[in-house]
C-alpha cells in the first residue's frame, strides 16, 4: 500500500530537542520543527511523561464527556488567551480551526460573506482552501465554497471597502507564513479590528503558525484583540489538536458544529504539558532573542536579499529557488528548512533553539548557497 503524500528522502527514526536522527544515525538540526510543530523541542520530558501518564489512565473518551485533561488545557489555553477570548473549541487541526471559525462567523453574525487576502494559506479542507489565495491549491477542487473575497495583504483601505454588512468574517494571518513570509504592515490589523466592528462582522486572526511564542510574543497580534483566534501546530506538540479562541458573543451563537475526536485526553494532556513549557521556561523571550540573532547573522550572508519575520518565523529570500537551496541544506549541511513561496526558504526551528544553533544554521545556508559567513 502506498502513502498518499510527498515522502523525502530521508526516513526519520528518532528526535530529541533540536535534533532528528534518521535510521543510519545521522543528526538534523530541525530548522522546521516540522512546520512548527514542536515548538519545546522533539520528546520534550514534560510531553513525553504526560502523556505516558494519561495513555495508561484513559486514551480516549469522546468530548461529551468531561474529563480532568481536557480542563486542564482549556484552562492552560485561556491562561495566555487574548482577554475576552474565554470559550474554546477545539478540534485536531488547523484547518479545523478556522472551518470553524468561519461556521462560527456565519452563524453568529447570518450573514455569509468571507473577506481574505491574496497570498493567504487557512488550510486544506473545503472551507478553509476556499479562503486560501495560492491558485495552485485551489485548482483542482473547484468550484469551492462561494462567498469569498479576496483583498491585497496590507492595504487597509482595500479591506475597509469590502467589509460591509453582508460580511461575516474577515480572516487574516498577523504574519503570513505559506505566501512568503510577510508581516502586517504596521496598524493594519488594528484598521481591520475597525472596519469589522463597524459592520458588525467577526475579526479571525489565524495564528496557526505565528502563535505559542513564535514571533517573540505568545501572539503575534499581540494589542489588538480579534474575535476568534485559530491555533493549532504545536500545540499539543506535534500530536493533532487545534483550537479556536472566541469571543462570548461568537460563542453564544455558535450553531451546531461538532467533532468526534476534538479534546482527546491524550492530545490534551500533551497540550497542557507544551503550554505550560513555553511560559515556565520563557520560550516566547528566547524566540526574541534568538530570533534577533538569526535574523542579523543571515542579513549578512551575501546571497541573502532580505530576512523577513519576526522571532523564529523567518523567511529568507535568495536569488536561488528555494526547491534547490533546501535539498542542498538537508542532504549536505544536515540542516531541514521549509519553503515558502519560490525563492523563501522558511525557517521555524524549535523555540529552545540557542545561538550556538543558531549560528549552526547560518553557516547552512551560507554553505547551501556557496558563500562563507561573514564576520
Amino acid at each position: 500500500m502506498t502513502f498518499v503524500f510527498s515522502e523525502k528522502p530521508i526516513r526519520i527514526a528518532g528526535g530529541e530537542g533540536v535534533s532528528l536522527y534518521d535510521d543510519e544515525g545521522n543528526e538534523y538540526l530541525d530548522a522546521g520543527a516540522s512546520y512548527a510543530c514542536t515548538p519545546i523541542g522533539h520528546c520534550h520530558p514534560a510531553v513525553v511523561d504526560a502523556v505516558q501518564r494519561q495513555a495508561s489512565e484513559l486514551l480516549f473518551v469522546q468530548g461529551s464527556y468531561p474529563v480532568d485533561a481536557r480542563d486542564d488545557a482549556l484552562d492552560a489555553l485561556r491562561a495566555v488567551a487574548p482577554d475576552g477570548l474565554t470559550n474554546v473549541w477545539t478540534c485536531n487541526s488547523g484547518t479545523e480551526a478556522n472551518e470553524a471559525a468561519l461556521k462560527f462567523a456565519r452563524s453568529a453574525t447570518g450573514c455569509s460573506k468571507i473577506v481574505a487576502t491574496t497570498r493567504a494559506f487557512h488550510g486544506r479542507t473545503l472551507g478553509a482552501l476556499s479562503a486560501t489565495h495560492k491558485p495552485a491549491y485551489r485548482e483542482a477542487f473547484e468550484p469551492l465554497v462561494p462567498g469569498v473575497e479576496f483583498v491585497e495583504y496590507g492595504d487597509s483601505d482595500a479591506l475597509e471597502a469590502a467589509v460591509d454588512d453582508e460580511t461575516a468574517a474577515v480572516i487574516v494571518e498577523p504574519i503570513q507564513g505559506e505566501g512568503g513570509i510577510n508581516p502586517a504592515p504596521e496598524g493594519y490589523l488594528a484598521s481591520a479590528r475597525e472596519a469589522t466592528e463597524e459592520a458588525g462582522a467577526a475579526l479571525v486572526f489565524d495564528e496557526i503558525q505565528t502563535g505559542l511564542g513564535r514571533t517573540g510574543t505568545f501572539w503575534a497580534s499581540e494589542g489588538v484583540v480579534p474575535d476568534v483566534l485559530t491555533t493549532a501546530k504545536g500545540l499539543a506538540s506535534g500530536l493533532p489538536m487545534g483550537a479556536a479562541l472566541c469571543a462570548d458573543w461568537i460563542a453564544e451563537d455558535a450553531g451546531s458544529h461538532g467533532s468526534t475526536f476534538a479534546g482527546g485526553p491524550v492530545v490534551a494532556a500533551a497540550a497542557e504539558a507544551t503550554l505550560s513549557t513555553i511560559v515556565d521556561e520563557g520560550l516566547a523571550a528566547n524566540a526574541a532573542d534568538v530570533g534577533t540573532h538569526l535574523r542579523e547573522s543571515l542579513s549578512r550572508v551575501g546571497p541573502v536579499t532580505e530576512v523577513r519575520g519576526r522571532g523564529l518565523m523567518l523567511g529568507i529570500e535568495t536569488r536561488q529557488p528555494a526547491g534547490r537551496v533546501l535539498p542542498k541544506l538537508a542532504l549536505s549541511e544536515n540542516v531541514l528548512a521549509l519553503p515558502a513561496s519560490r525563492r523563501v526558504v522558511r525557517l521555524l526551528p524549535p523555540l529552545t533553539l540557542d545561538h550556538e544553533d543558531a549560528d549552526g544554521i547560518v553557516a547552512a545556508v551560507a554553505s547551501a548557497l556557496g558563500v562563507e559567513v561573514e564576520t
